[in-house]
């Protein structure tokens, strides 16, 4: 592909991204749930004209934050019986990341006469659009809440947190970090019966499922080794968390 048509490919999937960022995501995604409306509401009721921004990638996929679902919030805002006085006027747009800086730059265009950004994207995608368009006041409509993967359609499990020292090797592919109601290393503790958790019937026991799978893989010895206090320092307890690669830009 020439560097022009490449150009060209990325423009497309920048502004016409919902299906494309559910190919390129597939089954893994960060996932939101929609603020309640009277939330959203009271944060845009005070600007004249607000552009809500779809982001065409991990949320996209959980159906919570494409171009269908900020048409969607569009016209459920712009009905007035939500509003003291008449709503702000509404744009709607949708980039394929709302989370990769360069991107947003060279492609999103904000209309003329726009008071704030209603961002349907993760707290990434928020933030990366705060930065790049400050002063522009950009809205959360999502609530982030967690890292997961789809496990049957419309269905999403949390799956990890991102901890920056994975153990996934030694416990035969399930994350205790996540999927343990306390995150525990050596488990199970004792709250745990028939392979459910003590926190209520519908939560499996992350550990009762780790040594079966373990059992499965032939390497049950695994669970014999104990598990020492976890350095929680790469997993963010220092602060923001960066990662640079040389090569690439300034890295």
């Amino acid at each position: 592909m020439s560097e022009a048509s490449a150009k060209e490919f990325r423009v497309d999937v920048a502004f016409f991204g919902s299906r494309q960022g559910q190919i390129q995501v597939g089954g893994k995604m960060i996932v939101g749930d929609l603020k309640p409306l009277a939330e959203i509401v009271a944060a845009v009721k005070e600007y004249r004209q607000v552009l809500v921004l779809g982001c065409g990638s991990c949320v996209s996929v959980c159906l919570s934050g494409g171009e269908k679902e900020a048409q969607q919030l569009s016209r459920e805002l712009s009905q007035k019986q939500h509003f003291e006085s008449n709503p702000p006027k509404l744009e709607v747009g949708s980039i394929l990341r709302q989370c990769e800086r360069d991107l947003v730059l060279e492609y999103q265009t904000i209309p003329e006469g726009t008071d704030a950004i209603l961002s349907l994207a993760c707290g990434a995608g928020v933030q990366t659009l705060a930065d790049a368009f400050e002063p522009l006041p950009v809205i959360p409509a999502l609530n982030t809440t967690f890292l997961g993967a789809s496990d049957k359609p419309g269905v999403w499990t949390e799956k990890c947190k991102g901890c920056g020292d994975c153990i996934l090797a030694q416990t035969g592919g399930i994350c205790p970090v996540a999927r343990c109601a306390k995150s525990l290393f050596n488990g199970p503790c004792g709250g745990s019966k028939g392979g459910y958790c003590e926190v209520g019937q519908d939560t499996f026991c992350a550990w009762t499922q780790i040594v079966a799978r373990l059992k499965k893989l032939n390497k049950l010895h695994l669970y014999e080794n104990i598990c020492t206090p976890k350095n929680w320092k790469p997993g963010g307890a220092t602060g923001p968390r960066k990662r640079v690669r040389t090569g690439l830009g300034n890295g």
